[in-house]
């Protein structure tokens, strides 16, 4: 029986990863910001130990996770879901705006994985599942900041799984597209305060009235996705970076394509910068 260590965990995917790990017979500890809101979310779950935990405070998820080893043993998987979405142009996000994005999705992520490494380390193994974003692989207009916020995700969680692996701790970095699941509701999503006209009949604007009215209509299954997740905990040798859905895949595909296409006529180039030729002395 494996422990889940779960952030953000009151709803969406957090909270189905949860419910997937007692229905197979693990334990999970499901924290959020909201305790109430958790409590009432697994009322009744026997194998769920609810935490309090804001991840933008590292001394919180320390906490959280003493009190969870004390309760539980062992933790074995831990997920950092918590985050949340910020949509528009670069020029409209101010740095108040930017600085809160990653303080949760970045900086939260790297406390609560920081705290929970000595013990993993500890105990020869575990695995770290980081929820980043196709946005972070594949940027596009409107979601500049939070492409910004997945791909440092991304970057981390390589060099992280290169340091951890000596250890027999996995890391992977999960990049959903988009799942039906309320991260397009206020809860989870939020818009730049400022607006400005000139976006307002390009991608930018369009992407800011689509999003409002795609609540619920993902193509993504969320039972799927997780699914795939308790797949790759438990397969022997799990990939650093795994999109999730197919237009994820698709995009990512296409990303790859793009990078390759727009670096050949530019290859000999690049690849000719070395040391400058000597000057012979008079």
């Amino acid at each position: 029986m494996k422990t889940w260590f779960v952030t953000g965990a009151a709803r969406g995917l957090g909270a189905a990863i949860v419910r997937a790990a007692v229905a197979d017979g693990d334990r999970a500890v499901a924290t959020g910001r909201d305790l109430r809101a958790l409590e009432r979310e697994f009322a009744g779950e026997e194998r769920v130990l609810c935490l309090p935990l804001d991840v933008t405070d590292a001394g919180a998820a320390e906490a959280a996770l003493d009190e969870a080893r004390e309760r539980c043993g062992t933790i074995d998987v831990v997920v950092n879901n918590a985050g949340y979405g910020l949509l528009g142009a670069v020029e409209e996000v101010s740095d108040a705006e930017l600085r809160a994005l990653f303080d949760t999705d970045l900086f939260g992520l790297l406390s609560v994985t920081r705290a929970a490494i000595p013990d993993l380390r500890a105990q020869g193994g575990g695995h770290v599942i980081n929820v980043g974003s196709i946005a972070g692989a594949a940027p596009g207009p409107g979601i500049g900041a939070y492409a910004a916020a997945k791909a440092a995700v991304a970057a981390v969680s390589e060099a992280l799984a290169a340091e951890l692996a000596p250890f027999g701790i996995a890391v992977t970095v999960v990049e959903p597209g988009a799942l039906r699941t309320d991260f397009l509701s206020t809860d989870s999503f939020r818009y730049s305060e400022r607006v400005l006209d000139a976006y307002a009949d390009g991608p930018v604007g369009a992407l800011r009235e689509g999003a409002k009215d795609g609540h619920g209509l993902q193509p993504g299954s969320p039972t799927k996705a997780v699914a795939l997740l308790r797949a790759l905990v438990a397969a022997s040798d799990p990939p650093r970076r795994l999109p999730l859905g197919a237009d994820a895949l698709a995009a990512a595909d296409e990303a790859v394509a793009r990078r390759l296409q727009e670096l050949e006529p530019w290859r000999g180039a690049a690849g000719s910068i070395g040391h400058e030729e000597e000057v012979p002395a008079d």
